[in-house]
């Protein structure tokens, strides 16, 4: 049974309260190790988008304030926390399948702690099917409360009950929590959270809520805080970075924040994600052109071409419209490089319509894009249209869209063989050790001999031969 004094004591200000359970799971940590006989690990698997990944961290710092340590092997690990994302459904079913087979080896390992948070869990669909048919998992919660972590932790390993923390609306936003980044270099650092632009194939507002700024301050500490610890590049995270500010006392827009982030000795490159297309101004575009810190690559999603399918999606601009915008962008910004989001299979789409996705692509030309077949998700209004077309016909499309966005891409990447570019070293390369992996500030990867000594240096490379969607390089 739960010791009452325990939240009797407890702060009531986050994160204060936080890191008082840190301290008491600690306790209780100590206590199952001695039970077990070993130290307790665990590893922590993510799917999703950046916003995911940064969430991650910060799950990782508290266990391992806790005391956990860290383990490479999700089989083996006592702690098994999977921070799920619910964008398609298809992703959804194969992490039902993952997670069935861990729960064949739980068996095996009936103390193992199994945890499930993020976006899907935050639909109540994926919150009964957890817990009726999913009983190995102990600890569920969702998007609003992931700062609580340490908190639930402790409930878990005081009393053992299964735990269900799934909250419908926002609290507070809360971020000075431990966190141990993956790269000891660079760092996202979330601005704002959830959307309002309620496209009408998108989950996020539904699982994440409507928009929430951060305080700037908040932000600019964290920034600052990070360039002392040895960041040079940070990435703004939103699920729309454009239209930071609004909702919050301050005044603050999103341009204005990255002229402030920019100011911060230490901080050599700036990112952000993501834009959308709406609320872009000539003031970002202007800033970004005069900075010798923001990188040149703006992620613009496009979702289609046709103008028509762009009104059914509720993406409030035209086909003509994102076309200005970008070229503009090219226009203004020098070498900049665009990358994008395009849907095949929206409900009603015609090859007519695929015929306009194509023309955007021939004439924007991206660096490159994430193309996905349409998902339906159930509570959004496209999952009720009318019109789905046929999976040969979808296929066909899709192949259509994905060889325009490959030869478009292909020929804009090699535009800058034999120059010089500054590269972040990022790791030692997967397939070969005697190289290093890095990316230029359009954020192209290029491989190069060096030693592991230079990871998270800022080197020039001279760009010898483009292989498609990557250099090979060299050192000056």
């Amino acid at each position: 049974m739960i010791d009452t004094t325990v939240f009797d004591n407890a702060p009531l200000c986050e994160p204060e309260r936080q890191y008082y359970f840190i301290d008491h799971a600690s306790s209780l940590r100590l206590k199952k190790e001695s039970e077990l006989g070993h130290p307790m690990t665990f590893h922590v698997t993510t799917f999703g988008c950046q916003m995911n990944a940064r969430d991650s961290e910060k799950m990782t710092g508290i266990l391992s304030n806790i005391g956990f340590t860290e383990t490479d092997s999700e089989t083996e690990a006592d702690v098994v926390l999977f921070n799920t994302c619910t964008i398609r459904d298809n992703a959804n079913q194969k992490f039902y399948g993952h997670l069935g087979s861990l729960g064949g080896k739980n068996a095996k390992n009936p103390d193992r702690i199994v945890i499930v948070c993020g976006c899907m869990v935050q639909e109540s669909e994926c919150t009964n099917r957890l817990k009726e048919s999913y009983d190995f998992v102990k600890i569920v919660f969702g998007t609003h409360n992931i700062y609580k972590l340490a908190e639930l932790m402790f409930c878990y390993l005081n009393k053992g009950d299964r735990i269900f923390d799934v909250w419908d609306k926002p609290g507070e936003i809360v971020e000075d929590i431990p966190s141990i980044r993956k790269y000891p270099f660079k760092s996202g650092v979330n601005i704002m959270f959830g959307c309002n632009n309620y496209c009408t194939y998108c989950i996020v507002p539904y699982v994440r809520g409507n928009e929430r700024s951060r305080a700037s301050d908040e932000i600019l500490r964290e920034c600052a805080h990070l360039a002392q610890d040895g960041v040079k590049e940070i990435m703004l995270l939103g699920q729309n970075v454009n239209s930071y500010g609004n909702g919050i006392k301050d005044e603050m827009t999103f341009p204005k924040l990255l002229k402030e982030v920019e100011k911060i000795d230490g901080i050599k490159r700036i990112r952000f994600m993501t834009s959308h297309p709406k609320d872009l101004s000539d003031e970002l575009i202007n800033i970004m052109r005069d900075s010798d810190k923001i990188c040149r690559h703006i992620h613009l999603p496009l979702q289609s071409g046709s103008t028509r399918i762009l009104t059914a999606m509720n993406r409030r601009y035209t086909k003509e419209q994102y076309v200005d915008l970008a070229l503009k962008i090219r226009d203004r910004i020098p070498g900049v490089s665009i990358t994008t989001d395009i849907i095949v299979g929206f409900p009603g789409e015609t090859t007519e319509d695929i015929d306009d996705t194509v023309d955007v692509i021939r004439k924007v030309k991206f660096d490159g894009a994430f193309t996905f077949v349409y998902s339906p998700r159930t509570g959004t209004p496209a999952a009720k249209m009318e019109g789905f077309k046929d999976p040969d016909w979808i296929r066909r499309e899709f192949d259509r869209v994905l060889t325009a966005v490959q030869d478009e891409s292909k020929e804009m990447a090699a535009r800058f063989t034999g120059r010089i570019e500054s590269v972040l070293v990022e790791e030692v390369n997967e397939k070969d050790v005697g190289f290093l992996s890095g990316r230029m500030s359009n954020n192209l990867m290029v491989h190069f001999p060096g030693d592991p000594s230079l990871i998270g240096s800022i080197l020039d490379v001279k760009l010898n031969e483009c292989r498609g969607f990557y250099y090979i390089g060299e050192t000056v």
